[in-house]
């Protein structure tokens, strides 16, 4: 299984390949699974390319007999299909102009076994399979309730959303009045059982739908989530798959965020809690300035290579590029960081640049912590902490070992 940060690699570089498109049919998406010996590849590829011969319109002829040759060359390169099977994507890419088309060949070996033989020629590339492999599978329900009110949520990898909000209208307190105490109790519990329902069926109709849920944690700040739970209301595969009961202060919304904190131990493999607990032990050693929190890319590159890091965190958000270039007006070399596509000499000032080596700042510095034993934690947007991450600490930061 990919690691994260490979995981986020093969993200962006899907996102990238679905801005692109061509001219027409002309893009080709090649899925070639596991264990499928490379002669039969290559004989449906000529049996396409003879195909491809015939198409009437010479642009798009050209194109398609180009990215087919592109890829029959690729294919070369390998004495056997690799353990998990091979993807290539080749295809003239539409430019910011008529006449501006540039062939682009990328081939990769997929993170999971490929089991589906794929050849598809069209106007984008075919990434649903490789977005299938990487998107996380594993969901998790979370319900929040008391007599008052419930709260439904849907934990998924980095994401937490809301899915819906409701109260019962049961009577919280009851003065003397006309009507005797009992049978106003007898009331109160009707209401209650009536909003238990509702609960259930909301639970139901959100849960059930999740083919991937891994599991349902209940939370309330009263005994409302024992008698929920005891009582029929909640569908017997999602009562099997409840992991926990919690003990929370707050109904709703709040309750759901508290629910979390609760329920850490049991989540601890989740993504969202993973990066929420690295961000939360950041600010606690930042607020008692305990010396072991740093941030700052040139900062945290110094502790990287003193060995000193133990958790890097790196927002996802960061577009910066680590880059290796050479000067062709003084003739000096140098590595740095940059934002954007040129980049200016440090020695002489001029922009008459060659980067030789151009690398996402992020895999950069990910690659040198993991070398150095460091755990990396890729903050996202999906969290308030991650956002704040990146506003207050610039995206970038780590945890030590020890203090510098």
């Amino acid at each position: 299984m990919a690691t994260e940060l490979e995981r986020f690699k093969l993200q962006q570089f899907l996102n990238s390949l679905k801005s692109k498109t061509g001219r027409g049919t002309e893009l080709i998406s090649l899925y070639i699974p596991a264990g499928r010996p490379l002669s039969e590849v290559a004989e449906v590829l000529r049996s396409e390319y003879s195909s491809a011969s015939n198409i009437k319109d010479r642009t798009t002829r050209h194109h398609v007999l180009d990215a087919l040759t592109a890829v029959m060359q690729r294919l070369k390169l390998f004495k056997t299909t690799p353990p998990n099977g091979l993807v290539i994507f080749a295809g003239y890419v539409e430019g910011d102009s008529p006449g501006s088309e540039k062939l682009e060949v990328h081939v990769l070996e997929p993170p999971e076994k490929l089991k589906v033989w794929l050849y598809r020629c069209d106007s984008r590339f075919y990434t649903e399979i490789l977005d299938d492999m990487i998107a996380v599978k594993e969901s998790y329900g979370l319900i929040v309730i008391d007599r008052g009110e419930a709260a439904f949520a849907v934990l998924r990898g980095k994401s937490l959303q809301i899915v819906k909000e409701i109260e019962s209208g049961v009577p919280r307190k009851h003065r003397a009045g006309g009507q005797s105490a009992r049978r106003f109790e007898r009331i109160i519990e009707q209401l209650t059982h009536e909003f238990y329902k509702r609960v259930g069926e909301y639970a139901n109709k959100i849960f059930l739908e999740i083919p991937d849920l891994k599991g349902v944690v209940v939370g309330g700040p009263g005994p409302s989530k024992e008698e929920f739970l005891k009582g029929d209301y909640l569908h017997y595969q999602l009562k099997d798959k409840v992991l926990g009961v919690f003990d929370v202060g707050y109904g709703g919304e709040a309750g759901i965020y508290e629910l979390l904190n609760r329920a850490q131990d049991l989540l601890k493999d989740v993504q969202y809690i993973k990066e929420r607990e690295a961000v939360n032990e950041l600010l606690y050693h930042v607020a008692r300035d305990t010396g072991l929190a740093i941030y700052g890319e040139e900062e945290v590159r110094k502790a990287i290579e003193a060995g000193a890091v133990r958790t890097l965190l790196v927002s996802e958000a960061v577009k910066k590029a680590r880059v290796h270039y050479k000067c062709r007006a003084c003739g000096f070399e140098n590595q740095e960081t940059i934002e954007g596509e040129e980049v200016k000499c440090s020695n002489c000032g001029s922009l008459d640049t060659e980067i030789v080596e151009r690398i996402p700042l992020i895999e950069e510095l990910s690659k040198l912590a993991e070398s150095s034993g460091a755990e990396v934690v890729l903050v996202s947007l999906e969290t308030g902490e991650g956002r704040e991450f990146l506003k207050v600490f610039g995206g970038i930061a780590a945890i030590l070992r020890y203090k510098l």
